[in-house]
């Protein structure tokens, strides 16, 4: 091979790399500052690893192109109004891949929650169909040491079934004195009937936001049926409403993944 061709071809590998570089930077500027969650943790991994092999590529073709030393330094006129006008289209078709790149990161990481949810209500739903006797323990709500037994056994035995499972909590509402409170039960509760010491209201109570009370407060009050799903940087919530003989309780489901759902 000539030095004018492998100058051709190292000017093509250097172009081709610096792009990709580019893109790298903007692909992972777009995830890190907006959270997004779009590939799987070895697709990820491979991923951010790429940057060295693309390094790597431009490094070489910086050497052949000292080494060989045959930069062109002018073009005849023709032939500059040609390539201008090729450039400028090059460039423009450049500068509109950036959003469209930065819409496809959006849309992965729209796919990635999609998943999620439907997991968490697949979750829920096992927990409510798949169990008809568990589901009327969980329902049949007093504050009674025995009950907040048997709910943390209840869900102890879903999380030790699938490594997967995501983290859950029972929901009820309550008073303490006159005033209405939102109280939360998980699996990690390790007393027993022996106890001398009675479990208090106070070291339960669920830390909710506004919106989060105002949406629970329709669910016990108003018969709302509505589940709520929210996501925010690969924190993943479902607040699932189950009603039976009158009687409410949500199923609430937290999970946090650092990675997406696109890829093998």
């Amino acid at each position: 091979m000539n030095p004018k061709k492998l100058v051709k071809l190292s000017n093509t590998i250097g172009t081709i790399s610096i792009l990709l570089l580019v893109y790298w930077v903007f692909t992972f500027i777009s995830i890190q500052v907006f959270g997004l969650k779009v590939f799987r943790e070895n697709m990820t991994e491979t991923f951010y690893m790429s940057v060295l092999g693309i390094l790597a590529l431009m490094i070489g073709a910086l050497i052949i192109n000292v080494m060989f030393n045959l930069t062109r330094i002018a073009q005849k006129h023709n032939q500059d109004v040609q390539t201008e006008k090729s450039n400028n289209k090059k460039t423009a078709l450049f500068l509109l891949s950036f959003p469209v790149l930065f819409l496809l990161l959006f849309a992965g990481d729209y796919l990635t929650s999609r998943k999620k949810e439907k997991v968490l209500i697949q979750s829920a739903q096992a927990i409510i169909e798949n169990n008809k006797i568990n589901s009327d323990k969980l329902i049949n709500y007093e504050f009674t040491e025995e009950w907040i037994l048997k709910t943390a056994e209840i869900l102890t035995v879903f999380s030790k079934t699938d490594k997967h499972f995501p983290q859950v909590s029972v929901l009820v509402k309550d008073t303490i004195g006159k005033s209405p409170a939102i109280l939360g039960f998980t699996r990690y509760y390790h007393g027993n009937l022996k106890d001398t010491i009675l479990p208090k209201k106070n070291d339960f109570i669920r830390q909710t936001t506004q919106v989060e009370r105002d949406y629970l407060n329709k669910v016990f009050n108003n018969n709302l049926k509505e589940l709520r799903y929210s996501t925010h940087d690969g924190s993943y919530e479902l607040f699932y409403p189950f009603t039976k003989d009158n009687k409410t309780i949500v199923l609430y489901f937290s999970d946090y993944q650092q990675y997406g759902k696109i890829g093998s």
